[in-house]
């Protein structure tokens, strides 16, 4: 008896050494900021830095021990499961097992807890826009086709759904949302967004975000602060004043982090305000950290904390951009390449940020990682690997597609397709494609419109047609490929580079180039031999013909250049104007060889070249006269166009690009029903053939079950709902064109064309009609700490069942500051059955009336504003004043 109780003395007394050797920051029982202040005091300043540098992919084979300092978190890759102890973290790869992945992240979660110094885990983040970029996760429509939606609901239902598929694949943070405002329709991230307005893009942005961070996922709102600027181009500098800024682009975000509790932002790329807002004290410390109390933690997106010095010309180095950035109130710097930390950890080490700053930014990763429960429950467990296998969200991504599509024009009744109707005619890459949209994964057996088409008439006696016919793609011209190109029995031609402008002195390097297909935007050819604003090439060599015949050969680019074949000059445009295509008419024999000379001369930056031909193009003409001739014995024709975009891809011109507008003007000559189903995640112009064609039906991006969703609305099997989240203007000299604009001095119109836009925002038709009527308000003066409450009556007076959007906007009417003309400030979606009738309800708290007076200060100013509802911006009427006191 005595010798056990001294066994269980010995016991206790070991548990309680135990116990006491066991760090602070390990109990969980521990309040988190103590937790964290101990593991604070233990990190090294290395390993401080570690904790604010993030990277996706490229670790294949890293040596053992490489990671012993830990790092803040990685864009982990399936593959091999393997890592832990052997330190195997293998390449991002967007298509992989989400089994595989899982296990795989939870190996590299057990190299980092048990192999680490500290055991620090890591936050494995990735995309997630509208759907996880993963094989095997469910592709959702486009963000501005959820947007078009305007169905609150809906987008919880969806982003609950992705954050189910990222968590139990141990994904923990996500690059999502984009609630940057669309402000101009050319931008090519457009898609990206939830469209123009502050008031839906917050309610869809909340909506979003709210899922993740429920189900512990961290959210990061992006692109920290309005990163489309004049011309509708991405990360053009911002010089907007603060007031404009604070009532509209910063109006998503801070509701995205009061509202939704998103803890993580990441900063754009572009300047604001003269600095780049990866380093803009005013942005990320005095807005986000001290006036809004913000407690996650700011990334910058990748690679653009060296922007500041590549780009903006404000840092002398990578050193001073990352001592600038994080002195700013960056927190985590997001690179591209392990390597990159030796660019971006010195200051951190020599006192360029003090240790206040450090510890607070390490302070905000850490309390992530509390917060997460990271440190006590790293891993995936076996049960929800196995869940994985179980989740069917195919059927949500149809409804989604579904309520997203809006039907802009239906002159004659175009659609639904009749029943009458018996050989159907479906034309362009479009239909075939099922093309996703930016920031996609490969989709889950992904449906295209021409498959739902075929699917869907299977067992009815309809005909179904394809031809390709049109290709918004379409190329003039290609880059001589190098198989083609010679120099010194070598492939490519013989590159001679001079530290000048005019092909003076002696070369300062020479090297054999492939393809003369160069962009030197922000770089010169060699940044220590060349200035970027200074340097020449001559490219000499030989070209060999594939096939005999008649060419047209020449030269392409933004700057000087000159081509000489067999020393003839056969291209002249030396002096620098602007981008240029000239090219000549040549005969080529096959198998001879013709001695070329390219000179090129660059004096002011941002160089663009490229040697071309017309050899070896799709014959386009054929496809488009094959389509026609098949049209003429169809008994409907669908013919499905689309646009070009995405990140830093804006456009120029909003119409349909390549043969596609050709081939609906020629169509439409065949007097048959015609509907368009437009593909893109943008405004598209329609002015020039909408009167030729019965239907038009914009389907952005539908997502992976798109083609089942629109060959339901095409037949009536669903009546379109969506609505446009964006304007779509009748001339691109409009842009830009928001319905919230502030009252002119003069008018909106211009001499040559009306203000007004092609399709307004908040504008859709649908297949039956409805009537919005009895507009009540539960009282006609308010006090500021009300809630107005409206209270409006909708019929559904056609013979189809349907869903109507009420939209609810204020106005202003007499202000100390100038308003916009109009503001959404609610909305509601209501589905009714023929005949039915619904009485809907919007509030809107009075707070949301205010405005920053002439000192800045938030006000919800006494007055009389005027409330008005209906279903689009332009078409409202019900209208009701009422007295804020």
């Amino acid at each position: 008896m005595k010798l056990r109780s001294t066994l269980i003395a010995v016991s206790l007394l070991a548990s309680v050494f135990i116990a006491a050797q066991k760090p602070l920051y390990k109990d969980p029982k521990q309040p988190v900021e103590a937790r964290i202040k101990d593991l604070l005091q233990r990190m090294t300043p290395e390993e401080k830095f570690w904790q604010c540098f993030m990277i996706p992919g490229d670790l294949d084979n890293v040596p053992k021990g490489r990671y012993a300092h830990g790092i803040f978190g990685l864009q982990v890759s399936a593959g091999n499961q393997g890592g832990g102890a052997a330190g195997q973290l293998l390449t991002y790869n967007a298509n992989e097992d989400a089994e595989r992945l899982a296990k795989k992240i939870n190996a590299i979660q057990k190299y980092f807890v048990e192999e680490s110094r500290l055991g620090i885990p890591i936050i494995p983040f990735d995309e997630a826009l509208h759907g996880l970029m993963r094989e095997g996760a469910t592709a959702f429509p486009q963000a501005i086709g959820l947007s078009a939606t305007f169905n609150p609901e809906l987008i919880k239902e969806i982003s609950g759904a992705i954050a189910r598929e990222s968590k139990l694949r141990g994904i923990r943070q996500i690059l999502t949302p984009v609630v940057n405002l669309a402000s101009d329709v050319r931008w090519g991230r457009t898609e990206e967004t939830y469209g123009e307005d502050p008031f839906l893009t917050s309610v869809m942005g909340v909506s979003f975000v709210s899922s993740f961070e429920n189900q512990g996922i961290i959210t990061t709102p992006k692109h920290f602060l309005a990163n489309v600027g004049e011309g509708g181009r991405d990360s053009y500098p911002i010089h907007w004043s603060q007031r404009y800024l604070e009532e509209t682009h910063l109006i998503p975000f801070k509701k995205a982090f009061k509202e939704g509790k998103s803890r993580s932002v990441m900063t754009a790329y572009n300047l604001l305000d003269g600095r780049p807002s990866t380093a803009n004290h005013w942005l990320l410390t005095e807005k986000l950290k001290k006036d809004w109390d913000f407690k996650g933690f700011v990334i910058s997106d990748a690679s653009a904390v060296g922007g500041a010095n590549v780009l903006h010309f404000t840092a002398k180095d990578y050193d001073d951009a990352s001592a600038q950035a994080v002195n700013a109130g960056l927190d985590v710097i997001f690179q591209t390449e392990y390597q990159h930390y030796k660019l971006f950890m010195p200051p951190f080490l020599d006192g360029r940020i003090s240790k206040e700053r450090i510890d607070d930014a390490v302070t905000r990763v850490l309390r992530a990682k509390f917060e997460l429960g990271l440190f006590e429950n790293p891993y995936v467990s076996d049960a929800d690997v196995a869940a994985l296998k179980k989740i069917n969200h195919k059927p949500l991504a149809e409804k989604a597609a579904g309520e997203s599509f809006v039907l802009l024009q239906n002159n004659n009744r175009t659609l639904p397709v009749s029943e009458k109707v018996k050989k159907i005619l479906v034309i362009g890459t479009d239909a075939a494609d099922a093309r996703l949209g930016g920031y996609s994964g490969p989709g889950n057996k992904k449906v295209s419109i021409l498959d739902g088409i075929k699917n869907f008439v299977k067992n009815k006696n309809i005909e179904i047609t394809y031809s390709k016919g049109i290709d918004w793609n379409l190329k003039e011209f290609v880059a001589v490929p190098t198989e083609f190109l010679s120099s010194e029995n070598q492939q490519g031609l013989k590159g001679h580079y001079f530290s000048n402008s005019d092909l003076k002195g002696n070369p300062a390097f020479e090297k054999q180039d492939g393809q003369i297909n160069f962009k030197w935007t922000l770089y010169s050819p060699d940044p220590e031999k060349l200035q970027p604003d200074n340097y020449s090439v001559r490219w000499t060599g030989k070209l060999e013909a594939p096939n005999s015949g008649k060419y047209q050969f020449g030269l392409r680019g933004n700057d000087g250049f000159r081509l000489y074949v067999n020393g003839k000059l056969m291209i002249d445009n030396w002096e620098k104007l602007g981008y240029s295509t000239k090219t000549a008419d040549m005969d080529l024999v096959k198998g001879q060889k013709y001695d070329i000379t390219v000179e090129f001369r660059e004096n002011r930056g941002e160089a663009n070249i490229e040697l071309i031909w017309n050899y070896g193009l799709h014959d386009y003409r054929k496809d488009f006269n094959e389509a026609l001739q098949l049209a003429g014995q169809a008994d409907y024709i669908i013919v499905t166009a689309g646009i070009h975009e995405g990140e830093f891809q804006d456009r120029s011109s909003l119409s349909l690009p390549g043969n596609q507008e050709e081939f609906i003007h020629e169509v439409s000559r065949l007097n048959k029903p015609i509907t368009i189903v437009l593909v893109g995640g943008s405004a598209i112009k329609t002015t020039a053939w909408k009167d030729k064609v019965g239907a038009i039906l914009d389907v952005w991006y539908p997502g992976e079950e798109g083609g089942n969703a629109v060959v339901k609305v095409l037949f009536g099997a669903e009546n379109p709902s969506g609505k446009l989240p964006v304007t779509f203007p009748v001339e691109e000299g409009q842009l830009p064109l928001t319905y919230n604009h502030h009252p002119t001095g003069r008018g909106n119109d211009y001499y040559d064309l009306s203000g007004e836009p092609l399709y307004p925002f908040g504008f859709g038709l649908s297949y039956t009609t409805f009537e919005i009527s009895d507009l009540k308000l539960n009282k006609a003066d308010y006090t500021e700490n009300e809630t107005i409450t409206a209270k409006i009556t909708v019929k559904n007076t056609g013979l189809k069942a349907g869903s109507e959007v009420v939209q609810l906007y204020v106005k202003d009417l007499l202000a100390s500051m100038s308003r916009p003309v109009l503001e959404m400030k609610g909305f509601k979606k209501v589905h009714l059955q023929p005949g039915e009738t619904k009485q809907i309800t919007i509030e809107v708290p009075v707070k949301e009336l205010q405005f920053l007076d002439s000192t800045m200060n938030w006000v919800t100013e006494k007055g009389t504003y005027r409330i008005m509802v209906g279903n689009s911006s332009k078409n409202l009427t019900l209208k009701q004043n009422i007295e804020v006191k």
